[in-house]
């Protein structure tokens, strides 16, 4: 099944996010070590073995394709990701879709490590960074990852309570079943 493609994002938006400072002052601790008052979530799958999966997998993660297959829209106007690339990440339906403002924080591009964290921007119902990652094992197995540390920012977020996280463990469920290694 093919994942929806991402979503155009005119100038003026893709400008405002640009321009907003994140909602947390420890940007970029996916990546440096994660810190204390949020809550923490680091969850791995296998999908497949080798350097070319390991590849393929890492040009997925970095055209949104983790958000995309676990049925979440994005809106952006880099179809690729990059360090401050901007998006809207939506959950929902029609009009009751939540569009939750991003900008991506970092990009890993290392020999045996490939994706990107994003941070929360203005308007995200939650404060923090999360990590999509594709890694290359010593044993050859190659690894999503996903990673994050967030608390409620919203009203609707913190009036949700231990709901928020019931939430965000079935999307990051969804977003390890997003990618799977190609078919030979």
């Amino acid at each position: 099944m093919s994942k929806p493609p991402v979503r155009p994002m005119d100038s003026h938006t893709a400008g405002r996010l640009r321009a907003a400072d994140f909602t947390y002052p420890e940007v970029g601790a996916t990546k440096t070590g994660m810190p204390s008052g949020y809550h923490h979530l680091r969850r791995e799958r296998v999908v497949g073995s080798g350097a070319a999966v390991f590849r393929e997998l890492g040009d997925a993660v970095l055209r949104w394709q983790v958000q995309l297959g676990a049925g979440l829209t994005v809106t952006s106007p880099d179809v690729t990701v990059s360090e401050g690339s901007v998006g809207l990440v939506g959950l929902g339906v029609g009009t009751a879709r939540l569009k939750a403002p991003v900008r991506v924080v970092y990009v890993l591009d290392e020999p045996d490590r490939c994706g990107f964290a994003y941070g929360t921007l203005p308007g995200h119902p939650e404060a923090g960074e999360e990590l999509f990652c594709i890694e290359h094992r010593a044993d050859d197995s190659v690894v999503l990852v996903v990673a994050a540390f967030s608390r409620p920012r919203s009203i609707l977020a913190r009036a949700g309570g231990p709901l928020g996280r019931v939430g965000q463990r079935l999307v990051t469920k969804r977003y390890l079943r997003a990618l799977d290694a190609p078919e030979s």
